[in-house]
């Protein structure tokens, strides 16, 4: 295995890389410090944090695989138990999600895909830097829901969108979350059985072995017969894009009616659902908001 200068023990962190006699691309994701920040703002039903954590490092994997210079997303929406799941990986290899389930006793949350609803909704976005600041590009792909799981459902929307073969592993623990990506290189490239020879292994691997191992370790487990070359790496952490501007941005797209009311009691008090970051507002300052010249409502963006 030939690997170019990357330092650490492979935690919080993603390899790209080669298989080259048999033909074949991959990402490897562990998510260990990142995921226990993310995971640690809300406590989640285990089936909810689950899904959580196989959209964390599918995310992180997706960033490794296609170019992405701004961000990437992944966000699902149904009727469903779970309502909402968000994730959001930057090309700076930094990650924030939230899963919000519905408040409704006696309703099951299940990682079942099935069990969304009809009208789910699960989307990967990139977003990348535009000509011009204010103006990114964003491209955006809906996913099929006919998968019981998450993975199956990102392998059968690479199969269409690619058309190439995906296979895509995922899986989660309250420490750890990680991901494994392998696709076909276009064309013939590789040996006859080296797309069949290549999934075989990586069925081998427990969803246990890719949350204790780190990339280098899973690489050399499963493919030591062949030559795994790693193209490149960057570590993964926890951050959040929320700030005081963005707040008051958001405030004066409510318009003034809507701050001023959240500021009835003297205060208006945002949350970030992501980070937990608290921004005060007092009513004058909400007041100023509407006074200064810029104030303008932006565009609406979903997240």
């Amino acid at each position: 295995m030939t690997q170019t200068s990357i330092p650490d023990a492979g935690h919080d962190r993603l390899l790209r890389f080669l298989i080259d006699r048999a033909g074949v691309r991959g990402v490897h994701v562990r998510l260990d410090a990142a995921w226990q920040q993310i995971r640690e703002r809300e406590t989640y039903p285990a089936p909810a944090a689950e899904l959580l954590g196989h959209a964390c490092a599918a995310a992180a994997l997706f960033t490794g695989h296609a170019k992405v210079d701004g961000r990437l997303s992944v966000q699902l929406r149904s009727d469903g138990a779970i309502r909402t799941l968000f994730v959001e990986c930057t090309a700076a290899g930094t990650l924030r999600g939230l899963v919000q389930v519905a408040d409704a006793p006696g309703r099951t949350v299940s990682a079942d895909l099935r069990d969304l609803g009809p009208g789910a909704i699960l989307a990967i976005t990139i977003e990348n830097h535009g000509p011009f600041a204010d103006e990114p590009v964003r491209y955006q792909g809906l996913v099929p829901l006919e998968a019981r799981r998450l993975n199956g459902a990102f392998e059968d929307y690479f199969r269409q969108s690619e058309q190439l073969p995906t296979r895509i592993l995922l899986a989660a623990n309250e420490f750890t979350c990680a991901g494994l990506m392998l696709q076909k290189l276009p064309g013939d490239e590789g040996d006859e059985d080296g797309w069949d020879r290549i999934g075989m292994l990586s069925d081998t691997l427990s969803p246990a072995e890719l949350l204790e191992a780190t990339g280098e370790v899973v690489l050399h487990r499963l493919f030591h017969e062949d030559t795994v070359q790693i193209l490149g790496g960057r570590p993964l952490s926890f951050a959040c894009s929320c700030s005081q501007g963005r707040v008051e941005s958001m405030l004066v797209a409510l318009g003034i009616d809507e701050a001023r009311l959240a500021a009835e009691s003297g205060q208006a008090e945002v949350r970030c659902e992501f980070c937990g970051q608290r921004y005060g507002f007092s009513a004058a300052e909400v007041e100023g908001l509407f006074q200064a010249p810029e104030a303008m409502p932006p565009p609406a963006r979903l997240q």
